[in-house]
């Protein structure tokens, strides 16, 4: 496949970061330390927004906080409008 070499980066990107969510959830309900919220940010920007969003959903998880409720959209929105000009019609990887 011509791309594998960024599809298979983001899908790990996007498994790590589900996990990473269900393990703050879990975090959370037994009060033990907590995953920074920087960190979970930072998963998102790095090509796991829709881990996040599936994590934010699959554990209702940061689903109350605006900077995730609005913040990861916004990512997902920007991580698709750059795909599409790295990848579109006369795009960077053409």
């Amino acid at each position: 496949m011509k791309y594998t070499y960024i599809i298979i980066p983001i899908i790990i990107i996007n498994v790590i970061t589900f996990l990473v969510y269900g393990e703050d959830k879990r975090r959370a309900r037994k009060n033990k330390w907590r995953i920074p919220e920087k960190t979970l940010m930072l998963l998102a920007l790095l090509g796991g927004a829709p881990g996040a969003l599936a994590g934010m959903q699959a554990f209702r998880h940061k689903t109350r906080k605006n900077l995730f409720r609005i913040g990861v959209p916004c990512i997902l929105v920007l991580q698709i409008v750059g795909a599409v000009v790295l990848w579109g019609d006369g795009g960077a990887f053409h």
